[in-house]
């Protein structure tokens, strides 16, 4: 089975450096875009010598500078109709940030289309603030007769907003590359009130059942016959006469008193797959505070809402593919109904909950591949010398640790890492980053901040090997003591030593990391309806 693929790195480069043609089953994505606080600066016309554009967790930074410029112009000097449509944009709006949003998604998405199998299909989430543009730029790429429908996901239950109509939904644009797509029709529960209107008959054993017409909407005459006394329709039965005495014999036939009126067949609710889901979904409920699936990814969409995209547009063992994987939602849903997966993000805040996320959910047995990620010493100074926040993220996603807020100064705090003994008190770990060189201070420093937070250890996470100074002024500072053992209240790592598998040393129980929220654990059986879907074997 070919490996789950996990990228660290703009989405583009991924795309046409490693992703390839006609390999891909299905296509989501929920590109960054927070409209409810950025729709009046996205409109806002901009100069061009911003800083470059970067695509970061928690924050959207679609901006019109030199960068989202080139690829415009990159995008528009290929011709076609992505090019006309990119043109007519700049007419309409100038240039802005909503410009950028769309110059930044037009190569992206004629990738995404390059990588789609004929049979595959695409799903773009988007709120209203976008979407007509999104719409235009599909229907360039894809053609507009790939379009296959416009779902409305009912994502909150309200929204205060006393001045319009209450925004309670997100779109999500679907097309095929081809209209031969995989479909596998999707059915929910029949509701009270159609169940009482619909299906009002019983039989004796209380089985409910409505009937139907038994008549061919078509002229057949081989199937125009006299039965039991009943005259045929003008236009015949739907049946044949083997057929209807099968039926009869089953009991699935009920008869008029009244010979003028003609038999119907009983449509049995038990039997009955339900309703055929259309465009509108309001079944699926947003993650509310209390969810257990919740991670605190600020723009996480449930599991429910993929998997359905998922069982209706895939088999098993197809590839479904996410370029914007933040928490890993499309990932999760994807490994679970047992498909493979490839994944990519420009974060290491994505890449870190996504690991914790399958480590928890399948207690490390979910198998795949990171790339991209720093793997030697080398790679590591690479990453800290063009990024070092994204350096700072990828080392505390080494030792399970989350990043500390950067509102105003850090106060001498990178990360923290929490655990708990059994006791209810939540203790925590105090971590200091250093990409550069460390001295003695840096510990005395580090010491100072532990004190001061009450924290119960602190580690300096660092690339130069600790000096002598600081390795006495670590060893200073004593021991934690807990009921599992004694443990450096301050501990030295180097770059070197987390590649190698090192880690901070802390009380290790059941548990005892809560600093990443833990994902449900699968289980290991599905309903037999959904096996039937998904064309999978009974576990």
């Amino acid at each position: 089975m070919t490996d789950n693929l996990l990228y660290y790195g703009d989405n583009l480069d991924v795309l046409r450096r490693h992703i390839k043609e006609d390999s891909v089953d299905l296509v989501y994505l929920d590109p960054p875009f927070k409209s409810d606080r950025n729709f009046n600066v996205l409109f806002a016309a901009k100069d061009g010598h911003h800083a470059a554009a970067q695509i970061q967790a928690f924050e959207d930074t679609w901006h019109w500078d030199a960068a989202a410029a080139k690829e415009y112009e990159d995008t528009v000097e290929r011709g076609g109709k992505v090019s006309e449509v990119l043109q007519a944009f700049r007419l309409f709006l100038g240039t802005n940030d909503m410009l950028a949003y769309l110059s930044m998604m037009a190569p992206r998405l004629v990738e995404l289309h390059r990588v789609l199998k004929p049979t595959g299909s695409l799903y773009l989430h988007c709120d209203p603030t976008a979407s007509h543009y999104l719409k235009l730029l599909l229907d360039a790429v894809f053609t507009p007769e790939r379009f296959r429908s416009e779902i409305v996901w009912k994502r909150v239950t309200s929204h205060s907003d006393a001045k319009r109509w209450s925004p309670v939904h997100d779109t999500i644009l679907y097309y095929g590359k081809t209209d031969s797509v995989t479909w596998n029709p999707i059915y929910v529960p029949h509701t009270d009130q159609y169940i009482t209107e619909k299906y009002r008959n019983q039989d004796g054993d209380g089985r409910r059942f409505m009937l139907d017409n038994m008549t061919s909407p078509n002229p057949r005459p081989n199937m125009m016959y006299e039965w039991k006394g009943h005259a045929s329709p003008p236009k015949g039965w739907r049946y044949s006469r083997e057929t209807m005495a099968e039926l009869d014999a089953q009991g699935r036939i009920w008869y008029p008193k009244d010979k003028t009126r003609r038999p119907r067949i009983k449509r049995y609710l038990d039997e009955m797959p339900g309703l055929l889901l259309g465009d509108v979904w309001t079944d699926v409920a947003p993650i509310n505070s209390q969810a257990q699936e919740r991670l605190g990814y600020p723009t996480q969409k449930p599991e429910a809402l993929l998997e359905r995209i998922i069982e209706a547009s895939s088999n098993q063992g197809d590839t479904i593919l996410d370029p914007f994987c933040g928490c890993g939602t499309t990932i999760a849903a994807a490994q679970k109904l047992k498909r493979r997966w490839i994944g990519i993000d420009v974060t290491h805040l994505a890449i870190s909950l996504i690991r914790h996320r399958l480590e928890s959910a399948y207690n490390g047995q979910a198998q795949y591949k990171v790339i991209g990620e720093p793997t030697t010493v080398e790679d590591a100074k690479v990453l800290a010398a063009s990024d070092p926040y994204q350096f700072q993220w990828w080392a505390l996603g080494l030792v399970g640790a989350r990043g500390a807020e950067k509102k105003g100064a850090d106060r001498g705090i990178d990360g923290r890492l929490y655990f708990h003994l059994g006791d209810g008190k939540t203790r925590q770990i105090i971590i200091s980053v250093k990409a550069g060189k460390v001295q003695a201070s840096h510990v005395r420093d580090l010491e100072g901040v532990v004190r001061r937070e009450k924290a119960d250890i602190g580690a300096v996470l660092s690339f130069e090997e600790p000096t002598r100074a600081m390795r006495q002024e670590a060893a200073g500072a004593g021991f934690y003591d807990s009921p599992f053992g004694k443990f450096p209240r301050v501990q030295l790592l180097t770059v070197a030593d987390l590649l190698d598998g090192r880690g901070i040393q802390y009380p290790r129980t059941a548990g005892v990391n809560v600093t990443l929220k833990a994902a449900p654990r699968v289980r290991e059986t599905m309903h037999r309806a959904q096996l039937e879907l998904t064309g999978c074997d009974e576990p």
